[in-house]
This record gives structure tokens, C-alpha cells and sequence, in this order.
């Protein structure tokens, strides 16, 4: 694999910081790394392969001489720096929402459509973190059936706000945890501790939520499905890393829950969890810190002969982010894809 220089944009945020340790433990071929945060961030230092390395504004010509810009700022600052780091020559990965559904941008999970981003023209987006372990069981499945209908509903963690999430929800569990404590109210207030919100992101006219709608056309886009029907409902629950599923998929001929999980089981980057009589099934605190996206529950939908239901938890900043971002980066090189 060839080497290259990165660049990061939130560096300093919850994905940018496991983005680093992900170079880190697998070896990520870089041979320089420079960092970018807020104005508020500049000068931080953060240790980085037993080196120091102090964290960059944005300034102009930032971006000269780097191969590959990973962003995960935010949705306007992808907007305002996407196209700069492109002029300059750069690969982006982009880790907002804003480029997904560009027709002329591939959105990309590498298990699932590598070839997709052969043809980019130097911005690949990588879909939410809900959408990636969801395409990837999907994925699996339609390995030896067609995929009809999906429902899945998401219980998302609060890092999936950003580092501010997990502060938040301690603060205000110990908040909450004292006796003078007076409810919250409103749904400006609404409580992520003890508490579960059925919303993520805004509303839209049709009653879904951003988040939800997003899930649909993403999942759409990767499995190249353009008219598959899905629905969602996500939900954000009071855990501070890794996000679930419960997944109800409808399926043009049936394939048993046993064939399921050979099917899960030979995929890669799926692990298997699923012995119920043993209490053995994915939950977010075994998934934290992995890399794979784990399943389990996994049965015959009762509503349907040629139906499944399972359930999924996958880590939201590594998978969901920080490691398909560096999963892609790495096939760039090993493909030589950068330019």
C-alpha cells in the first residue's frame, strides 16, 4: 500500500479523535498527519504515534500538499471546506450529510459498493451511522434473496450529538439523581438522561424526521435499490456509545433464521451473537470499542412467512464513522484510487 499525508478536520470532536486512534492501531500508512479544529482549538496538542502534533485553523492554502482530508465538523463547515480541499488537489471523505445524495458524489460503504467510489471526483461521503450496519445485514441477505421491505428502528446513543452528548447526558443524570431536582419541561429541555426521545433531527412535512428520511434514500443509494421501501423511526436513548436496531426485513423468498446466520456469520465486518438461551445477544456495552457490527435476535418474522426480524448494535464512532472513513482512505491507496 502507498503511503500519503492526511489531513483531519475536527480532530479535536469525539469521530476525529477515534479516527486517530484507528491510524494508530492499524498502521495507517501516513506520512504526515496535520490537524484541524475551531479557531478555539488551535494550539491544542494531541499525541499522535508518540509525536506531538498541534492543531491547525483553517487557514488559506491549509489544505496544499495533503492527499486525503477527512472531515467531521459539522455539515456547514463540509460545505465551506469540501470544495476548497478539492481545489487544492485532495481526496475528501466527508462525514456530514451534505453531499450524500450528489448524484456525482458516492456514498460508500466498503463492504458493500467499494467499486462505487473508483469514479469519484474528489468528495466521498460516507452515510449515516444508523444506515451502514443496516446496509450491511441487508446486504448479506439479498446474497440469496431480493430484498422487498424494510422496517428498522434505531435506539441511538448520545454521541451520535457529538462529545457535548455524553457530557450532557452525565451532567444531567447526576442532576437528576439529586432529591431537590425539578423535572425538565418543554420540548427544548427535552431530558437525555433516564429518558428516551422519539426524534432525531427535525421534522418534515410528511411526520418523519430528517434522520429517519435519511436512512431511506441512503439505503437506497448504497444497495443501488432505488424504489426499496423502508421505514424508520429513531429514537436517541440515554447510552453514551453505540447505536441499535431492531430490523424487520421482507424478503421475496424466505430464508431461514439459521441460513440468516451463516449468511451473517461469512459476511465481513458482521459478527454473530445469538444464543438465547444462554442471554447472549448484542447490546452496546459489548460493542463499544469494536470494530464489527453484531447481530442477534435473529428469527422469523411472525407477521411474515418471507420475513426476518434481528437486532443490531454497532459502534457509531468507529463503524459508524471514524472506521469506514479509514477503511475507505485505505482502499484509495490500495486500489490506487486517490487520483
Amino acid at each position: 500500500m502507498q503511503s500519503c499525508s492526511i489531513g483531519i478536520v475536527g480532530a479535536t470532536g469525539a469521530v476525529g479523535k477515534v479516527f486517530l486512534d484507528l491510524m494508530e492501531t492499524r498502521a495507517f500508512p501516513a506520512d504526515s498527519v496535520r490537524l484541524f479544529a475551531s479557531p478555539k482549538s488551535e494550539g491544542k496538542q494531541i499525541i499522535f504515534n508518540g509525536q506531538t502534533l498541534v492543531v491547525e485553523k483553517v487557514v488559506p492554502g491549509c489544505f496544499n500538499n495533503i492527499d486525503i482530508v477527512f472531515i467531521s465538523a459539522g455539515g456547514d463547515i463540509s460545505l465551506e471546506l469540501a470544495p476548497i480541499a478539492q481545489k487544492a488537489g485532495c481526496v475528501i471523505i466527508d462525514d456530514s450529510s451534505v453531499f450524500r445524495m450528489d448524484p456525482a458524489v458516492p456514498l460508500v460503504v466498503p463492504e458493500v459498493n467499494l467499486s462505487a467510489m473508483e469514479s469519484h471526483k474528489g468528495i466521498i461521503a460516507i452515510p449515516n451511522c444508523s444506515t451502514t450496519p443496516l446496509v450491511m445485514m441487508l446486504d448479506a441477505l439479498r446474497a440469496e434473496t431480493q430484498i422487498t421491505r424494510v422496517i428498522a428502528d434505531t435506539y441511538q446513543s448520545v454521541s451520535g450529538i457529538g462529545r457535548a452528548g455524553i457530557e450532557n447526558l452525565r451532567t444531567q443524570a447526576e442532576l437528576m439523581l439529586q432529591p431537590e431536582f425539578s423535572h425538565f419541561t418543554g420540548s427544548e429541555n427535552d431530558p437525555l438522561a433516564f429518558n428516551v426521545i422519539p426524534r432525531i433531527d427535525a421534522f418534515i412535512e410528511n411526520g418523519y424526521t430528517k434522520e429517519e428520511w435519511k436512512m431511506r434514500n441512503e439505503t437506497r443509494k448504497i444497495l443501488d435499490i432505488p424504489n426499496l421501501a423502508l421505514s424508520s423511526t429513531c429514537v436517541r436513548v440515554p447510552v453514551e456509545i453505540t447505536h441499535s436496531e431492531a430490523v424487520h426485513v421482507d424478503m421475496a423468498t424466505p430464508v431461514s433464521p439459521s441460513r440468516a446466520r451463516e449468511l451473517f456469520t461469512e459476511y465481513p465486518g458482521l459478527t454473530v451473537i445469538d444464543d438465547p438461551k444462554e442471554n447472549k445477544y448484542p447490546m452496546p456495552v459489548t460493542a463499544t470499542g469494536k470494530d464489527d457490527v453484531f447481530i442477534g435476535r435473529v428469527r422469523q418474522d411472525a407477521s411474515n412467512e418471507n420475513g426476518l426480524a434481528a437486532w443490531i448494535a454497532s459502534d457509531n464512532l468507529r463503524k459508524g464513522a471514524a472506521l469506514n472513513a479509514i477503511q475507505l482512505a485505505e482502499q484509495l491507496l490500495r486500489q490506487n484510487w486517490l487520483h
